[in-house]
């Protein structure tokens, strides 16, 4: 993977290389940490990442974070963090276009039974 630090990453330009959802797509790396975009669309798969947090940021669209007890919805704008351990799934009825940052070594089910939703490859896209 090559990181061009010369130029903006264009997160418009990025999500139009991909169209699947919860496919996600690497966009940056920050030390031990990755930026990635995803396209959120029906339920995902319920777990938690006993290790690290989660960050979710909306780009466009909406979406929620479902919790056992609660569901936290997001606009475009809006993040949350999930703390680490606790767990989730994200949930969209239409699709949104999420930004996540992560430890770079997460996966992205987590504790979870491997899914067709487990993402093995991760690709790197520029945006620019």
């Amino acid at each position: 993977m090559s990181l061009n630090h010369d130029h903006a990453v264009d997160l418009t330009a990025a999500f139009a290389t991909f169209s699947e959802p919860f496919a996600p797509r690497r966009v940056a790396h920050v030390d031990d940490f990755v930026v990635k975009i995803v396209r959120v669309l029906g339920e995902f798969v319920w777990h938690a990442h006993e290790a690290t947090d989660e960050l979710f940021l909306v780009h466009q669209g909406s979406m929620e974070i479902c919790y056992r007890d609660r569901t936290v919805p997001l606009g475009p704008g809006q993040l949350h963090v999930v703390p680490r351990g606790v767990e989730h799934r994200t949930r969209a009825t239409s699709e949104c276009l999420a930004v996540i940052f992560e430890r770079a070594t997460t996966v992205n089910t987590g504790d979870a039974e491997e899914s067709a939703q487990t993402a093995h490859e991760e690709p790197f896209v520029t945006g620019a």
